[in-house]
């Protein structure tokens, strides 16, 4: 018996040193904060478990601007440390020489999710990033302010202005603010001003055909009317927040409408958060006289580093983390938008989270940056709007002038075509 057992000890204690043998430590960047992040975190610890794969998350900045900076660096420096990116649905033409191809990986599970963000993805032929999950932004509103007032969630932006006026008349709250956004320099603004500039019929910047289309009246009256908002149903301070500054506000109760992406969804539902079960969501506002609502396209997609040297360990662990699985845990938890299909139809998705039907409706109305059309220059053409647009806000010269500015660097970078 004891021979037995010392032999039993000894083999568990082989197996134990082979699959510490098997280990693979691997690193992933990812810009996710709070929810997201523990998330992510809580998942890999899974995975690992299973799979003897450890995959370490790197903290980057929250700003996306700042990410991409970092990401280029890394991967122009053939950097082999890290080797999962998170990257961003307008990223893939920029970086897709510097990823592996995951076509064969994918070949049996591409079909299961949105063809048109495999095709935001794949570059050359080449799928680039596997979707993690998709993203649209919407009108976040207090129910319970709106309903003291007897008001409906608005479907222009000029009657959001007047709701917002409306309950911080009513409501005599110097803290409360009408509405909260994303108004500093950088991609964020380029996704809130895309949609100003879009739902008043002024096009998309730089057309899908590559037509540069942003110096006209609509697109500067759209810039116009956002300009109002400053210091009158938003803070001053606004044109410096981020996604996370906007929601702080918001979720402190201090802010009737707010736009922002799902994840801060399911934040203002915690049972810390002091607008608990008292807001909503619709699709966002339109410009009015027949245009329709806008919504930037978002959402955040796995890739492996052609320089790491787990790769076959790393197109595992992004497998994992873009399956129907993951996608159902991600929707329950954080609200975020599945890119799988029949996630959708899942019975548990749609009993404890039915307002990712509404974000559905949302997602109808999702244009997507020109990425496409402007190639390589998207990073600068998106830099250049944004700073037009920051200009136009914080009252450094007219919209008109900007735009038309604006316009003379557009046309100058494209030279005779996108590269």
């Amino acid at each position: 018996m004891k021979i037995k057992t010392a032999l039993a000890t000894a083999l568990m204690g082989m197996s134990f040193m082979a699959a510490s043998a098997m280990a693979v430590d691997l690193n992933m960047v990812s810009g996710a904060t709070g929810g997201d992040l523990a998330f992510a975190q809580a998942k890999l610890a899974d995975f690992a478990k299973d799979t003897g794969i450890n995959v370490k998350l790197v903290p980057m900045p929250s700003s996306t601007t700042d990410q991409f900076g970092q990401y280029k660096l890394w991967l122009a420096a053939g950097n082999a440390d890290i080797d999962i990116y998170q990257t961003d649905v307008i990223w893939a033409p920029q970086l897709a020489d510097q990823l592996v191809d995951l076509t064969a990986a994918a070949k049996d599970v591409a079909k299961d999710h949105f063809p048109s963000i495999i095709e935001s993805q794949t570059v050359n032929g080449k799928l680039v990033a596997l979707p993690f999950f998709t993203d649209a932004p919407a009108l976040y509103y207090r129910k319970d302010l709106l309903d003291k007032y007897k008001l409906t969630p608005p479907k222009t932006w000029d009657e959001m202005a007047k709701a917002a006026k409306t309950v911080m008349d009513g409501e005599k709250n110097a803290d409360l603010q009408g509405f909260v956004f994303q108004g500093n320099a950088y991609e964020g603004l380029t996704c809130d001003a895309l949609e100003w500039v879009k739902s008043n019929g002024g096009g998309q910047i730089v057309e899908p055909d590559g037509k540069i289309s942003i110096n006209n009246p609509k697109a500067a009256a759209a810039l116009d009317r956002a300009k109002s908002w400053i210091g009158t149903i938003s803070p001053k301070g606004v044109l410096a927040y981020q996604e996370e500054e906007s929601r702080g506000v918001w979720q402190s109760g201090n802010s009737v409408f707010m736009r922002n992406w799902p994840y801060a969804f399911a934040l203002g539902n915690k049972d810390d958060s002091k607008i608990k079960d008292k807001f909503d969501v619709v699709p966002l506002p339109s410009g009015g006289d027949g245009t329709t609502s806008a919504a930037t396209l978002g959402g955040w997609n796995l890739a492996v580093s052609k320089y790491s040297k787990h790769q076959a360990e790393a197109i595992k662990a992004i497998m994992f983390l873009a399956s129907a699985q993951t996608q159902k845990a991600n929707a329950l938890e954080q609200t975020h938008l599945p890119t799988i299909v029949s996630v959708y139809d899942d019975a548990d998705v749609k009993a404890k989270q039915p307002v990712l039907v509404k974000w559905k409706d949302v997602f109808l109305a999702a244009v997507p940056r020109p990425s496409a059309p402007t190639k390589t220059k998207y990073n600068e053409v998106s830099n250049d709007f944004w700073t037009a647009v920051h200009d136009s806000l914080s009252g450094n010269g007219t919209s008109a002038d900007n735009l038309k500015a604006l316009e003379a660097k557009l046309t100058e970078l494209k030279g005779d075509g996108w590269k």
